[in-house]
């Protein structure tokens, strides 16, 4: 049986996909703001991160300290396999649903 993923589940995945190897909490964040038009705090992602690693659709590694972070490590987030095949899975559904609705969706001009 297959997750369902919610939409802010699924906006997280993207966001971490689209930010590539610079998928740290920061740029995961500026991805939701600038492309979902969704402002986050930092807490509400790092809950559904914890709950997408629970689910095996995201992994991330520890990156050492800097002295241009203060001194501070960072966790660079990652899509697993898992985490693709299910956002592949929401979009096929998502097309399926969409499928034969342009004309009504389109509305009059």
């Amino acid at each position: 049986m297959s997750q369902t993923l919610g939409e802010f589940e699924q906006l997280v995945l993207l966001s971490i996909l689209q930010a590539r190897e610079d998928a740290y909490a920061l740029a995961v964040l500026k991805q939701l703001d600038e492309r979902a038009n969704r402002r986050v705090d930092r807490g509400t992602l790092y809950k559904t991160l914890d709950r997408l690693e629970a689910k095996g659709l995201v992994e991330w590694t520890v990156e050492d300290a800097t002295p241009d972070r203060g001194g501070h490590r960072r966790r660079l987030f990652a899509v697993t396999d898992r985490g693709i095949a299910q956002l592949r899975r929401s979009r096929q559904v998502l097309f399926n649903l969409w499928d034969g609705l342009e004309p009504v969706l389109r509305g009059s001009s």
